[in-house]
């Protein structure tokens, strides 16, 4: 495996902080300002870049509202659509992708999409996007898969709903179509995602298991799961943005605001900083600490010849005297000398 991949003039691994990509999706609403200003607000958090999608409805499924391309499930987000409108509602338009990647790296963002079949790819490759997303509902098309890796770009995929085995394959047909750099990000295709269904123990599996780098596509709320994705290894995070929940959008109740999406990014930061290595013993910056240890102390006016006893020594802090360990050794001898209250007892002195 790579120390790290490079997107752009980013580098991405375990040696670098993590990599937060802010999904748009759909909550540009069928926006172009809104789309710009969530680019402009995410760029403002922090975030190292933006990620949209490239499809249209017709891409994605057919124009019918019965059966299985209906969304029956009360429980879901988008109860009692059909499979078309949601996408006809969702699609940025590709007219869209040319500004919207512009001002992202007018920002200083890393700007790419998630392509949904070849003409996409074609499109993306025109505007020369510097790595591909592959969505979780896509991970087995190795057809697409296979197109993607053709390129010769990185290809990040979520591994939504996949078997090891469908991992495999999939894996296996992007290194066999060219792909030398991958990331694998674990993700749980529920929308939002809870915390117990979100099982991030298979972050550093999967980076043993397929050898390359791994991250998290995240739909929990929040950030305590992205962080703690990090300290087991993930070096890249996503999640999907928004300017506001309360603004709607198709994606919007799973989606950050700004100022949660700022704190994802300084807290997972903060938590790949504090990894550091296996240590024991002070750190460099804890020498100075060390003279606030517990040691012993004279605690009254001692006369020459006097026993030492625990009326007349202790325990304390700071650390210049013997250690709390000979405190039974030094009980019951005799002081050489005077030893004035608040002296650090040593072995030269009793």
């Amino acid at each position: 495996m790579t120390e790290s991949i490079k997107i752009a003039n980013r580098r991405i691994g375990r040696g670098h902080a993590p990599f937060v990509i802010a999904e748009m999706s759909g909550n540009h609403n069928q926006s172009l300002e809104r789309a710009l200003q969530i680019v402009e607000e995410a760029a403002r958090t922090g975030a190292h870049a933006l990620k949209i999608q490239t499809y249209t409805a017709d891409s994605m499924t057919l124009d019918l509202d019965e059966g299985e391309f209906h969304i029956s499930d009360p429980n879901s987000l988008w109860a009692g659509t059909s499979l078309y409108k949601l996408y006809g509602e969702a699609f940025t338009p590709w007219e869209w992708h040319k500004p919207i990647f512009h001002r992202a790296r007018e920002l200083g963002m890393i700007a790419f999409s998630t392509p949904f079949d070849d003409k996409a790819v074609e499109f993306l490759e025109s505007l020369d996007v510097p790595c591909y997303k592959i969505a979780s509902f896509e991970n087995t098309d190795l057809p697409l898969i296979r197109r993607v890796a053709a390129t010769g770009k990185p290809m990040i995929i979520s591994t939504g709903m996949a078997t090891v085995a469908e991992l495999d394959e999939t894996v296996r047909a992007a290194r066999q179509a060219g792909c030398k750099d991958l990331i694998l990000l674990k993700c749980t295709s529920t929308y939002p995602a809870s915390p117990e269904n979100t099982n991030i123990l298979t972050i550093p599996h999967l980076r043993e298991l397929f050898g390359c780098e791994t991250g998290l596509s995240d739909h929990t709320m929040g950030v305590g799961v992205s962080v703690a994705a990090v300290a087991l290894g993930a070096s890249v995070v996503e999640k999907h943005f928004t300017l506001s929940r309360a603004e709607g959008g198709v994606d919007s109740a799973f989606s950050m605001e700004p100022q949660e999406m700022a704190q994802l990014v300084v807290e997972t930061e903060r938590a790949w900083q504090s990894l550091g290595r296996v240590s024991y013993g002070a750190t460099a910056a804890e020498e100075k600490s060390r003279v606030f240890r517990r040691s012993i102390y004279a605690s009254a006016d001692i006369a020459a010849g006097e026993l030492l006893s625990p009326s007349n020594v202790r325990i304390i802090r700071p650390g210049l005297g013997l250690q709390p360990k000979y405190f039974e050794q030094v009980i019951g001898k005799r002081a050489k000398q005077a030893i004035k209250r608040g002296t650090p007892i040593s072995w030269d002195l009793i």
